[in-house]
């Protein structure tokens, strides 16, 4: 099971975040996110020393989502340094949502020198 953070636990569990944190938005009825939870599940185990997956409920945390424009659910935002950087939408075979998060997470991040 992914850690579940909500609005009040958002910033601290995501922005503030030592290392990449990719957040799961889902909801009771949504039929591909229980699709993909457990993708995201074994992802996590996988990558437990580089990579934090958590997961909101959208329906119950409704000031994130709307925080950050989540207008379909599953979506999954891959923050760094407390930004968000990639968003994936819909669910994916575990090879291509691994491809994506493996692309985002070799680019540099944005540096203001």
């Amino acid at each position: 099971m992914l850690d579940a953070v909500t609005d009040e636990t958002f910033a601290r569990d995501v922005l503030t975040h030592d290392r990449p944190v990719l957040v799961e938005f889902w909801a009771d009825w949504c039929g591909p996110c229980r699709m993909v939870t457990p993708v995201l599940e074994q992802i996590a185990a996988e990558r437990a020393g580089e990579l934090t997956i958590r997961s909101i409920n959208a329906d119950e945390n409704p000031a994130t989502a709307r925080d950050h424009t989540v207008l379909s659910l599953p979506t999954m935002i891959l923050f760094r340094d407390g930004r968000p950087v990639r968003t994936f939408v819909g669910a994916k075979p575990k090879a291509r949502l691994l491809a994506d998060l493996d692309e985002a997470l070799a680019q540099r991040p944005f540096s203001c020198s």
